[in-house]
């Protein structure tokens, strides 16, 4: 007999909520504009026996909170009671989750309610409900809107009127395995099985696996080929950056340094990984490195006691079909990454990149969600799991280019402290595998072949298992005991459920010995999952560990005392094979030196077209400002008010970046907390003494576009020179890459790839700043149903993590008082080490108040920024011939910095030799003036600058 179903529906007491005000604002751009106004409810689904006192008191004491919200429990079916004034427009839109779709919040309600002692609650779900007013709305007008902003439906569903609840169906458990027919196939056949099951497997990787089975006499099960498919994933594996490259073309594509060219490519590249990124890491060979390129995060030296690791990962294919879902465990994911070099989470960065978001709805390809609702589930999903574990995010970027409307970046970051020396990494044979954290379910099925496939419309409802929903509040239980088993010595290795859940992390961890696992023992969300699934789910919030049997029992007492499940489902062997059994049948048996060395190498062609000039870089690329001084003007307001310029505090805002009390420079800072500041610093609690980190990154997609290799080079520059403008010490920074770019396989656009992979070694040699972690994320592209292909521009994030000796000598970008000099520091990029050293020394003697990076938009956007920033005015004076270049050319390499006075002649000797300049005073009169040989080019109140970069007051 089925239990009855309770339903709360809770609103915000305010009359102005501000989540109904900015969906009424999409609705209105989405072309909508007959709906006049929209209210919004939250749903609770609390199935059980309840009595009046029980809803009562889950009414006021968990589900509601009486001073800002009212709550009314709702009997399905009889309607609510209509809000005054709401009239005979009103119109209900319900929105709940797919069964199966994991929903935290309801897994809290159930167990809080114990907690309570509210007896009989057996399950909850949660949804929304949408009151939309408007007299002249149309049916067709609600599914548009419910389809277009409302409900997702890749994870969602919803009715015009009330919906029933979400609970997975009953299902009885399935030991199926299906027996692919592999080795009797030719190549058609092969592909044809490389397609239906969505491996992304060419023609080659076919032909090896079916090779491996024809020596084994035998076909594979579906649980081998989907865990060679995951293993061998493009995101797994990086085929692409270890394939060997022919490279054709000119290969002067940019400069080195200043003007000398590049040597030219290699006519031959063995794997862009070992040739560029992990060579420049071994030639610098910094003794502060602690691990590089091989963890799950890179690791380097912080003081004695403490080491740091730092790790940056993409998110883009889930977030463009569910842009919460897809953040929100992005961020989970690289929370586990750090987990899995045994460090404690510190901090979060997170850098977005998406479509234009006032781009007409009718332009959009079929099946893509419009960049405003890209961008608000992103932001909400960073925030919800930022927020929700208590991890500041201190540091990133946000980019708008019509490239990213189909493909929006989804960057996250996660940096964390260990005791030095206390990660074990060796799994021992006879150690038990245990899984730490969340249960199993068909969430995140094939998402690691999913992420190495170009989209189409399509991909929504064929890959939409392939997203998951996390569940923050479960991973919190898993830092406190990953970090104090740590402590106690109770494991020999651990490693994080990413891509392939279990077969991505047992495989691993057995890569060198072996493993024997039982997939009955795995905990299920629910019943009814073949094999295949239990082993390949990418269900968030689980950890694996090896451990000695003698450590389970501490472990599990860990376990109880955090709230987080523990299963034994197996253990490390001798055998060299990875074994797999369901109820003791095996499904799974293979060689592991077939399943992790066996892959082909792929050979690819790159062709590498010369760069194109950039035009003095000015911003926007070849658009050249007007030469009347009035339009200089003029010019420097569009530029601020350009959305890759203006400010992102409405984005910023909505994270917590104070939460661990130990972020000293934050995301705004200045006069009124909201100037840009150029990176973070952070004071790790618990660590001795003053020393502290900085939190930087670079990127220049649009300069990509012309020079791929210069780009890289701008990159590192601008990731170096926002963390030295802050206090880092410039020999003691290290670096991440994230390349994120189009299909690999057309020529030119791998030609790109390797150009950009050179820069980065170049750079990093110039600058002396180590690689120590990476990840590529390829066929970032969208097949159109009308067969045209949508590719985002070569995308090339660089992460910069340096040191601070000193946290009381952090300088931020707002101006400090009238009276004192400014400084322009820098020519290019060829003098900018020797700079930067000498720029950190002053720095670190006190004798700079305020240092800003010119980045976009030159000279004249630096100075407006830090007007802006200390509500300050500035008097400057530039010698040029072409002021327009003066103003807003892009050149690497350059700061602004603020002096006082009698600190002038200190910081002067300081900075002997290298290219720096007096080019003006900080006035009282908050007027940003610029003249050139007595001529005014630019003349604007500080007030006009605030205005044009604060688009809404934001």
């Amino acid at each position: 007999m089925s239990l009855p179903i309770h339903c709360l529906v809770v609103r915000p007491r305010r009359a102005d909520d501000p989540r109904a005000r900015s969906l009424l604002a999409d609705a209105h751009a989405l072309g909508l504009t007959g709906i006049t106004a929209l209210q919004v409810r939250d749903l609770y689904f609390v199935e059980g026996p309840l009595s009046a006192e029980a809803q009562i008191r889950l009414e006021t004491e968990l589900l509601s909170d009486p001073v800002t919200q009212t709550a009314e429990w709702r009997s399905r079916g009889r309607p609510l009671k209509t809000p005054p004034g709401a009239g005979q427009h009103r119109h209900l839109i319900e929105v709940a989750l797919r069964p199966g779709v994991t929903d935290p919040v309801a897994e809290q309600i159930v167990r809080a309610a114990a907690e309570l002692g509210v007896r009989g609650v057996t399950r909850a779900a949660t949804g929304r409900r949408y009151a939309v007013y408007g007299p002249a709305l149309t049916e067709a007008d609600l599914h548009r809107l419910a389809r277009s902003l409302l409900a997702n439906p890749v994870i969602q569903r919803y009715a015009l009127g009330e919906i029933e609840p979400s609970f997975p169906e009953p299902a009885q458990p399935t030991d199926r395995t299906e027996i692919i027919p592999l080795c009797g196939l030719d190549d058609d056949g092969l592909l044809a099985v490389s397609r239906q099951r969505r491996a992304a497997l060419d023609l080659a990787e076919m032909r090896a696996v079916q090779a491996y089975f024809r020596d084994a006499g035998r076909d594979p099960t579906d649980v081998e080929f989907e865990t060679i498919a995951q293993t061998w994933s493009e995101h797994c594996v990086h085929k692409t950056f270890k394939a060997r490259i022919t490279v054709l073309g000119p290969g002067t594509g940019g400069r080195g340094t200043g003007s000398s060219p590049p040597p030219p490519a290699p006519a031959e590249i063995n794997g862009l990984l070992n040739t560029y990124l992990k060579a420049a890491t071994e030639q610098i060979n910094a003794p502060w490195v602690r691990s590089a390129f091989v963890d799950n995060a890179g690791v380097i030296d912080f003081d004695d006691e403490h080491e740091i690791a730092f790790k940056v990962e993409t998110h883009n294919h889930p977030s463009a079909i569910e842009p919460f879902g897809g953040a929100n465990t992005g961020v989970g994911g690289v929370i586990r990454d750090i987990l899995g070099v045994s460090a404690k989470p510190i901090a979060a960065t997170d850098v977005l990149c998406f479509g234009p978001q006032d781009l007409d709805p009718t332009a959009l390809p079929e099946g893509v969600l419009h960049p405003r609702r890209i961008q608000s589930g992103v932001v909400a999903g960073i925030e919800d799991y930022g927020n929700k574990i208590g991890l500041p995010t201190v540091n990133g970027a946000v980019v708008y280019d019509p490239g990213y409307t189909s493909n929006p970046l989804v960057f996250c970051g996660c940096v964390g402290i260990a005791p030095k020396g206390r990660h074990p990494r060796d799994p021992r044979p006879g150690d038990r595998v245990l899984v730490l954290g969340g249960r199993t379910g068909r969430d995140g099925l094939r998402g690691a072949t999913f992420s190495s496939m170009t989209m189409d419309a399509q991909t929504g409802a064929v890959a939409g298992a392939s997203v998951q929903i996390g569940d923050p509040l479960t991973e919190k239980g898993l830092i406190e005991v990953i970090t104090r088993a740590r402590d106690l010595g109770l494991y020999h290795a651990v490693t994080d459920c990413g891509a392939g859940g279990l077969s991505s992390a047992v495989g691993e961890m057995a890569r060198a010995l072996g493993a024997d696992v039982e997939l009955t023992r795995v905990r299920l969300k629910y019943p009814g999952l073949a094999p295949w699934e239990i082993w390949l789910s990418e269900a968030q919030e689980r950890m694996v560990l090896a451990a000695p049997a003698e450590a389970v029992a501490g472990l599990q007492a860990l376990c109880d005392t955090y709230q987080v499940e523990l299963t034994d489902i197996g253990a490390f062997t001798e055998a060299g094979r990875l074994v797999v059994r369901y109820a003791g049948r095996v499904v799974l048996d293979l060689a592991n030196d077939f399943l992790h060395d066996g892959i082909p190498q792929r050979r690819l062609t790159a062709v590498v077209e010369g760069g194109r000039p950039a035009r003095d870089r000015l911003y926007p690329f070849f658009r050249l400002p007007p030469a009347s001084a009035a339009d200089y003007n003029q010019t420097l307001l569009q530029l601020l008010s350009h959305p890759n310029i203006a400010s992102k505090a409405a984005i910023i805002r909505v994270y917590d970046h104070e939460v661990q009390g130990g972020t000293v420079v934050r995301p705004l800072t200045g006069a009124q907390n909201d100037g840009p500041s150029d990176a973070c610093v952070l004071k790790p609690l618990g660590a001795r003494g003053l020393r502290g980190i900085v939190l930087a990154n670079g990127l220049n997609p649009e300069l990509g576009k012309h020079d791929p290799y210069q780009m890289a080079w701008s990159a590192v520059d601008e990731a170096v020179r926002n963390a030295v403008a802050v206090g880092a010490d410039p020999d003691r920074i290290a670096l991440l890459d994230n390349f994120c770019w189009g299909d690999p396989a057309r020529p030119e656009t791998l030609g790109a790839l390797a150009e950009a992979a050179r820069g980065c070694h170049d750079a990093a040699l110039h600058y002396r700043t180590p690689f120590i972690s990476g990840k590529d994320s390829l066929n970032n592209e969208y097949l159109g149903s009308d067969g045209q292909r949508h590719a985002i521009p070569g995308t090339l994030l660089i992460s910069a993590i340096g040191l601070i000796d000193d946290v009381t000598r952090a300088v931020t970008m707002d101006l400090k008082e009238a009276g004192n000099v400014v400084y322009l520091l820098g020519q290019d990029e060829t003098e900018a080490p020797r700079l930067y050293r000498a720029l950190h020394a002053a720095l670190h003697a006190g004798l700079v108040r305020a240092c800003h990076d010119l980045s976009e938009g030159g000279l004249a956007v630096a100075a407006a920024e830090m007007c802006l920033g200390g509500r300050l005015g500035l008097a400057l004076t530039i010698n040029a011939d072409d002021p327009a270049a003066a103003l807003f050319g892009e050149s690497n390499g350059r700061l602004l910095a603020e002096v006082r006075p009698q600190d002038a002649a200190a910081f002067e000797a300081r900075l002997a030799g290298r290219p720096a300049r007096r080019i003006g005073l900080v006035t009282g009169g908050p007027r940003l003036s610029v003249s050139a040989r007595d001529r005014s080019l630019i003349s604007l109140p500080v007030q006009a600058l605030v205005d044009a970069w604060m688009p809404n007051g934001s």
